[in-house]
């Protein structure tokens, strides 16, 4: 039997990544004995005390076994806790001794959606890749510098340390771990009863680029916001080093430091962000959307677009706007 160990946190957890943690494998206890196979899974919720933790004000979640108590397990699950990180951290800071323990004893570790922060908080994941939500992505690059974060990746797995992307794609990296522990047969069955589109590896159609303002680079926060507001023309980097008295490396380097996006990378990302609202939201044609985002070049955009979205112009019009017309 493979011991699943689901953590049973402090703070504003999110109680689906515990729920749909305890029924992927439980379920598929199910679905083993239905092909006449014995269940492989035991699995348990481990918290700090007795006391049960009550999340969403409704809903109380009990351990089963506490961190103290004498047991190994082959995977240590960690769900996404919101609110105040440095508090969520220090909440929490009681797991981190015994993951270590446990992990160096052979367990393995997933983190789902931002439950990275507490994965990363143990000293695991230095020197390793990690994903998280997006929304999260750039919180976790200012606390967690030694640590790749990949975060338009669904899944990641560094040798037995998993990360899943935001939100519901928890239940993606259930479902690879899930297939790692048993076969290709058993993950299919999972995927199709719990309705999960199998080996989808990318979250970058759903990030939502809001700028990153999170620092006290004043002359950088002024590129940006005239970069924000000037998305239609031709931006260049020697010209927002000119407005702003700022030297090009200098500018360059800054602007990195402050927004994890060189110059460019940030100007792309503003005109591609304003491309897909409008192709949420409008009739127009491709063509017409990025000349309006100061494309000219069609094959440029269309790279451009797929590398930040993971979808084609066409691809992401046709999934989020039901009134297009095709072209």
């Amino acid at each position: 039997m493979k011991q699943i160990s689901i953590l049973v946190p402090k703070g504003a957890v999110a109680l689906s990544c515990i729920e749909g943690s305890f029924v992927c494998f439980t379920k598929a206890n199910d679905f083993l004995e239905s092909l006449g196979r014995p269940p492989l899974f035991n699995v348990q919720l481990v918290g700090l005390s007795k006391e049960a933790q009550e999340y969403d004000r409704f809903f109380k979640v009990t351990p089963d076994v506490l961190i103290t108590d004498k047991h190994k397990a082959d995977l240590i699950i960690i769900p996404a806790v919101n609110g105040e990180r440095e508090e969520m951290i220090e909440q929490n800071k009681d797991f981190f001794p015994w993951i270590v323990k446990q992990h160096h004893a052979g367990s393995e570790v997933a983190s789902l959606c931002v439950g990275s922060f507490l994965l990363a908080s143990t000293g695991l994941l230095n020197g390793k890749r990690c994903s998280t939500h997006w929304l999260a992505a750039n919180e976790f690059r200012n606390m967690f510098p030694d640590i790749e974060l990949v975060s338009e990746k669904i899944i990641t797995d560094e040798k037995g340390i998993y990360s899943s992307g935001g939100a519901n794609s928890f239940w993606n990296l259930l479902i690879y771990i899930l297939e790692k522990y048993t076969d290709r047969d058993l993950a299919i069955l999972a995927s199709k009863y719990f309705e999960i589109e199998i080996d989808r590896t990318n979250q970058s159609t759903f990030t939502i680029f809001k700028g990153q303002r999170e620092h006290q680079d004043e002359s950088v926060k002024q590129a940006q916001e005239f970069i924000e507001q000037n998305w239609q023309d031709k931006i260049t980097v020697e010209q927002l080093s000119s407005m702003f008295a700022v030297g090009r490396r200098s500018l360059e380097r800054r602007f990195k430091k402050a927004t994890s996006n060189t110059v460019s990378e940030y100007i792309q990302r503003v005109k591609v962000e304003v491309a897909k609202k409008s192709f949420e939201s409008s009739r127009k044609n491709i063509n017409e959307i990025m000349w309006e985002v100061g494309y000219s070049d069609t094959k440029a955009f269309r790279t451009i677009f797929k590398k930040t979205t993971g979808l084609s112009p066409l691809e992401y019009r046709n999934k989020y706007n039901k009134g297009a017309v095709k072209i």
